[in-house]
């Protein structure tokens, strides 16, 4: 099994307003989030349909203003205990992310993750954003979608994984988005990064039990 995660989603959770700002110094849109990763999907949203790629000038600002979102949040307590004991199952961790690589780079500067990771990809080196980057992982590792989850916190995350045919996990953050986002279809829930192994255990073994 392989897990997969996106750091802008379920990790620390990240500020809004520098996902606005991009949307709007960029692309003119005006609007406002509550969520930094519903603002940060927006972003991502106006990235695939502009069709075009950011220019130098643009590329550093939204470099800059995703590394002074990043330098705002922090990792929860239970991140380095999950990811400790899923390394301990011989799972393979991979960070698939829509962010700059100066901003994965920071944020893998600030913490002490990076050795977890078998792979990194960010939106330059997997060459898109959304499902690109989870994609071009499961395509470098040779993995096969049903053995792969994906964990995120957004529809969008969950769109993702399901469109590629990999598991999902839903970070609750909230009952009332749970509920919403359970509609999704999620492979399984948590609501604490500590009941991480034990649902990839669940979905594991649910998985040996499917007819062939």
């Amino acid at each position: 099994m392989q897990f997969s995660s996106n750091p802008s989603d379920v990790w620390p959770k990240f500020p809004a307003k520098e996902f606005d700002e991009i949307a709007a110094r960029l692309f003119r849109e005006t609007s406002v989030h509550s969520s930094g990763s519903e603002a940060f999907w927006n972003v991502l949203d106006l990235l695939k349909t502009s069709g075009q790629p950011l220019d130098p000038s643009q590329q550093k600002l939204a470099e800059e203003l995703e590394i002074r979102a990043v330098d705002q949040v922090e990792i929860y307590e239970d991140v380095l205990p999950a990811l400790s004991e899923l390394k301990g199952m011989n799972i393979r961790l991979f960070l698939a992310s829509s962010l700059s690589s100066a901003a994965v780079n920071r944020f893998l500067a600030r913490f002490p993750v990076r050795d977890f990771f078998s792979a990194i990809w960010d939106r330059e080196s997997a060459s898109g954003v959304q499902a690109v980057p989870l994609a071009r992982a499961m395509r470098a590792a040779l993995l096969q979608p049903q053995h792969v989850i994906a964990l995120a916190d957004t529809r969008q995350g969950l769109e993702a994984a399901r469109g590629l045919g990999a598991n999902s996990i839903l970070m609750i953050n909230d009952y009332e988005q749970g509920r919403r986002l359970a509609l999704y279809g999620p492979s399984g829930g948590i609501v604490s990064l500590k009941e991480l192994p034990d649902a990839i255990r669940l979905i594991a073994e649910g998985a040996k039990t499917q007819p062939s």
